[in-house]
């Protein structure tokens, strides 16, 4: 691949803009949008999927429609803080359907997790049951979401430093 094309450009920061506002967008109506041919923007699609630029393409489904009244936020803080407890810890979270995001954080616990669950109930009975049993859990703190007030997917690719040039 030439040297020119390791570094994004003004078109893939523009095709990114549109596919994360809309992954369904057919190839041809991205390449019309900007101003490439349909096959030069397939390839161009398929370089920034190998390169990482585009991890995957998803539809983002409603919670509530689907029944999952609750979402949660929970602090948790390990009991002991080694390589291998936060290997252990995550290698089970990362099998728990429920929990849709996790980050290691600074402050006041070691993670972060988002957790969706049909009610207070089922969120109650997933947290003793679950992430409570979970040997390397210390403690474990909620916050529970009243009201979604936004969401977004879309980064904002214009403050990245590889489009700042």
């Amino acid at each position: 691949m030439p040297d020119d094309q390791l570094v994004p450009d003004d078109v893939d920061l523009a095709m990114l803009r549109l596919l994360q506002a809309d992954a369904s967008i057919t190839n041809a109506e991205l390449a019309a949008n900007v101003g490439l041919s349909p096959s030069a923007c397939l390839s161009r699609t398929k370089r920034l999927r190998e390169r990482g630029f585009i991890e995957k393409f998803t539809a983002v489904v409603d919670e509530k429609k689907v029944g999952l009244t609750v979402t949660a936020f929970a602090f948790v803080t390990l009991a002991k803080h080694s390589r291998s407890a936060a290997d252990s810890f995550l290698r089970q979270i990362e099998s728990i359907a429920q929990v849709m995001e996790c980050y290691n954080i600074t402050g006041c616990a070691d993670y972060l997790l988002k957790i969706v669950a049909l009610d207070m109930s089922a969120y109650r009975d997933f947290v003793i049951d679950q992430v409570i049993e979970i040997p390397e859990v210390e403690h474990v703190e909620t916050l529970v979401v009243l009201k979604t007030e936004k969401r977004s997917f879309e980064l904002p690719l214009e403050q990245s430093s590889i489009w700042r040039r």
